[in-house]
């Protein structure tokens, strides 16, 4: 396996193993590498390795044994399962996105300052200008939390801290996934615009308008309706 670095995602992680699978090198019944020692080959953390083992396994083709390890059960590929599992991840991800941002947009309009609007400005230039997905994801993450921390409300700030590691994998999925669409510039644009204008409606309808395009497309694909 090739070391994919500590700023890959689980989903790259998981590519590697199921390369293995599927290639053979791991056959049904063979015990695979300790957390440890893949964690070392893939040079990423014990905890993105954990994540990855735990999801092929909850498809059925790891499986874990207590004091033993884990083995494998099916060589068969599970990247369409995988894909359909990772999709409603990010589903919930931009449910859960749509209530923090409408909120947060209404607050940073009207209690934004001059400092606030000069950082959401350059960081809305590199979302902009962000073409690779994990440059995009990061940029755009940055961006929405930024409108958050001009909300002034240090409750909802700390959970958007937590939550931000989950936007970022969610954003990287939607862009490197051919059949889904972002909402583009413009509805960040006018976020921008209504914070800058102190129009807490309008900022919450921009906050509406860039979050629903995605979560519709993915509603599409996954059959799931409550847009």
């Amino acid at each position: 396996m090739r070391a994919v670095g500590r700023r890959s995602s689980v989903e790259e992680v998981i590519e590697q193993l199921n390369e293995q699978l599927v290639s053979g090198a791991w056959e049904p019944g063979a015990r695979i590498p300790t957390e440890q020692e893949l964690s070392a080959q893939l040079e990423v953390s014990r905890a993105v390795v954990r994540e990855a083992v735990r999801a092929l396994a909850h498809l059925g083709v790891l499986e874990s044994r207590q004091g033993a390890g884990t083995f494998v059960v099916s060589a068969a590929d599970p990247t369409p399962m995988l894909r359909e599992l990772r999709l409603a991840e990010v589903h919930d991800v931009f449910e859960v996105q749509l209530a923090y941002d409408v909120q947060a947009a209404r607050l940073a309009a009207v209690r934004r300052d001059e400092d606030d609007l000069r950082g959401l400005r350059d960081l809305l230039r590199r979302r902009d200008e962000a073409v690779a997905p994990e440059d995009f994801a990061t940029a755009d993450a940055d961006f929405h939390l930024a409108v958050v921390r001009a909300a002034r409300n240090p409750l909802l700030l700390e959970s958007y801290r937590y939550f931000v590691g989950k936007l970022r994998e969610g954003l990287r999925a939607l862009r490197a996934h051919d059949d889904l669409v972002d909402s583009g510039p413009q509805p960040h644009h006018d976020l921008l615009a209504a914070i800058e204008a102190r129009d807490p409606a309008a900022a919450a309808e921009a906050a509406h308008a860039v979050i629903e395009p995605g979560l519709t497309a993915l509603g599409g694909i996954l059959g799931k309706d409550g847009q």
